[in-house]
């Protein structure tokens, strides 16, 4: 996702047209779908550009079956498949200001890219890397795509029993992570890696 989510909140990107009159299927990137009956405004951003395009839904709905987890929408004045190819790609959002509240314990995932995860298990602290990116599955707990200093990707789960602070205005994630997972794509030491290297040799 390359929207600055300082001004936008992205609820879903599409993926291709579906059906002959001008409806989109796209992946859901929010955890509320079912407010997209309470919209008629919407934002459509383009790939790899800063412009946008307002839009009114005239219709939507969640399909079963395959396509479980994204969302049919609709458009107005968007009546054919050529016109809805076109849209391919494109982020569906809101003006962050928009947003709905939320409970006290709940975080938009737009707000976690960018956020520094910090481990504090041990009573310390130890920066991890910088949220790039959030993988969502339906069901399933959300998993952290953090870039960690030395350019490796670590996946790190966003459960509660991990959590112990977010604080959004100050980019951080507190997470008390179990020993070894912020080390799981670290590179081996030489030590480890002569010591493999003998176990894997034959013996003479």
């Amino acid at each position: 996702m390359t929207t600055d989510p300082d001004k936008w909140t992205v609820l879903a990107q599409i993926v291709r047209a579906q059906g002959r009159r001008g409806e989109v299927l796209a992946e859901l990137l929010t955890d509320f779908p079912e407010r997209f009956a309470d919209r008629r405004r919407l934002f459509l951003l383009p790939p790899r550009s800063e412009s946008s395009r307002e839009v009114q839904l005239e219709g939507h709905w969640l399909p079963q079956g395959k396509n479980a987890g994204r969302v049919v929408l609709k458009f107005a004045s968007i009546d054919n498949i050529t016109d809805a190819e076109m849209l391919r790609g494109f982020e569906v959002a809101i003006p962050r200001e928009e947003r709905a509240p939320l409970d006290e314990d709940a975080q938009y995932i737009g707000d976690l890219i960018g956020c520094s995860l910090i481990d504090v298990a041990n009573d310390t602290e130890r920066v991890v890397g910088v949220v790039e990116e959030v993988e969502r599955a339906e069901g399933m707990t959300a998993m952290l795509i953090v870039r960690r200093h030395d350019g490796d990707e670590l996946l790190v789960p966003f459960a509660r029993a991990y959590l112990k602070r977010v604080d959004i205005p100050n980019k951080r994630i507190e997470m008390n992570l179990p020993a070894g997972l912020a080390n799981l794509n670290a590179p081996i030491s030489e030590e480890e890696r002569e010591q493999k290297i003998a176990e894997e040799s034959p013996e003479e």
